[in-house]
């Protein structure tokens, strides 16, 4: 859990004045999240989750904000976000560009059966076909150049073998060529908290603050290492699973020749953000109020499966 921006009752009560949502009556910090701040907010008029984006340039944010408006009008299953009096979905709270979003009733699941990978599937389908109409374009600030100068900055808390795998694994994403996969606005962080069930069906996809033009195949791949393991903290994929997910999206949005192709490839490339991710904010943390590392351990242990054992794609 993290918070590194604190917001008082008083603190907020005065920024909703700028929306039509009525008076604070409850503030809850969310005990979830690496990358934000956030916390459940209840008005006399509705129920929210407040957002005060940390790293994210004020620039970046109407990508986000505005694809998951665009998400919400073409029926995916995403909060919308909140327009202000003036229309406008952020604005600063505390110094922090900040905004609203429906909040959705649900919960995660933490361990997902075949029936929960085939909605999951079947969801993240749905958004990669309702995003490809989306105009607007971001590169992926979590990707190979930023797996690149992030490694140099881990490296000296590395063992030989870690080392050895890091370096290895980087020359081999950069010649592993995905310029002709399908590509368009991606969530890139589709973990199994990121997702809320409501009465056997996916209620809503959340956290969008990695959200980017990229390939669909990777977000795929993302979301297939983290929901379609054998079991809970262990790295090798169940078979049964990962057919449930991907046939359920294929279903929706077919995949490609070269998105069969390159696959295998796909999973070692997720496995390596995360990987390179936790490693980052485990020993190079944010000062925060409460802070939570995920162990990048994990993710070494995916990363090392999947090189050992390539998962290919039936037909």
């Amino acid at each position: 859990m993290s918070v590194y921006t604190t917001v008082t009752a008083a603190d907020l009560d005065a920024w909703l004045a700028r929306y039509m949502i009525g008076r604070l009556a409850d503030l809850a910090p969310i005990a979830s999240g690496i990358e934000n701040t956030n916390y459940f907010v209840t008005t006399e008029k509705g129920r929210y989750v407040l957002t005060l984006y940390e790293r994210l340039p004020a620039t970046e944010l109407p990508f986000y904000l505005n694809l998951m408006a665009h998400l919400a009008r073409a029926g995916a299953a995403v909060p919308a976000p909140e327009p202000d009096r003036t229309g406008a979905l952020f604005s600063l709270l505390n110094g922090k560009p900040a905004g609203l979003v429906a909040r959705i009733d649900g919960s995660s699941v933490h361990e997902p059966t075949r029936s929960h990978c085939a909605m999951v599937g079947a969801a993240l389908a749905r958004l990669h076909v309702a995003s490809q109409s989306y105009r607007p374009r971001l590169a992926n600030r979590r990707g190979p150049a930023w797996w690149r100068q992030t490694a140099r900055v881990v490296q000296p808390f590395l063992t030989p073998e870690q080392k050895e795998l890091l370096t290895a694994e980087l020359e081999f994403q950069a010649g592993y060529g995905k310029g002709r996969l399908p590509k368009g606005a991606i969530h890139g962080d589709l973990f199994c908290n990121n997702v809320l069930f409501r009465d056997g069906h996916v209620a809503g996809i959340i956290d969008f603050g990695f959200a980017a033009t990229d390939f669909f195949a990777y977000d795929l791949a993302i979301t297939v290492n983290d929901w379609c393991r054998a079991s809970i903290g262990e790295a090798p994929l169940d078979d049964a699973r990962v057919a449930a997910l991907v046939g359920a999206y294929d279903d929706l949005r077919p995949l490609t020749d070269d998105e069969h192709e390159r696959w295998p490839g796909l999973l070692r490339a997720a496995a390596l953000r995360f990987w390179v991710s936790r490693l980052h904010d485990l020993y190079l943390p944010r000062p925060g109020e409460l802070t939570h590392a995920h162990d990048p351990a994990e993710f070494e242990r995916i990363l090392r499966d999947r090189i050992e054992s390539p998962v290919v794609l039936s037909a």
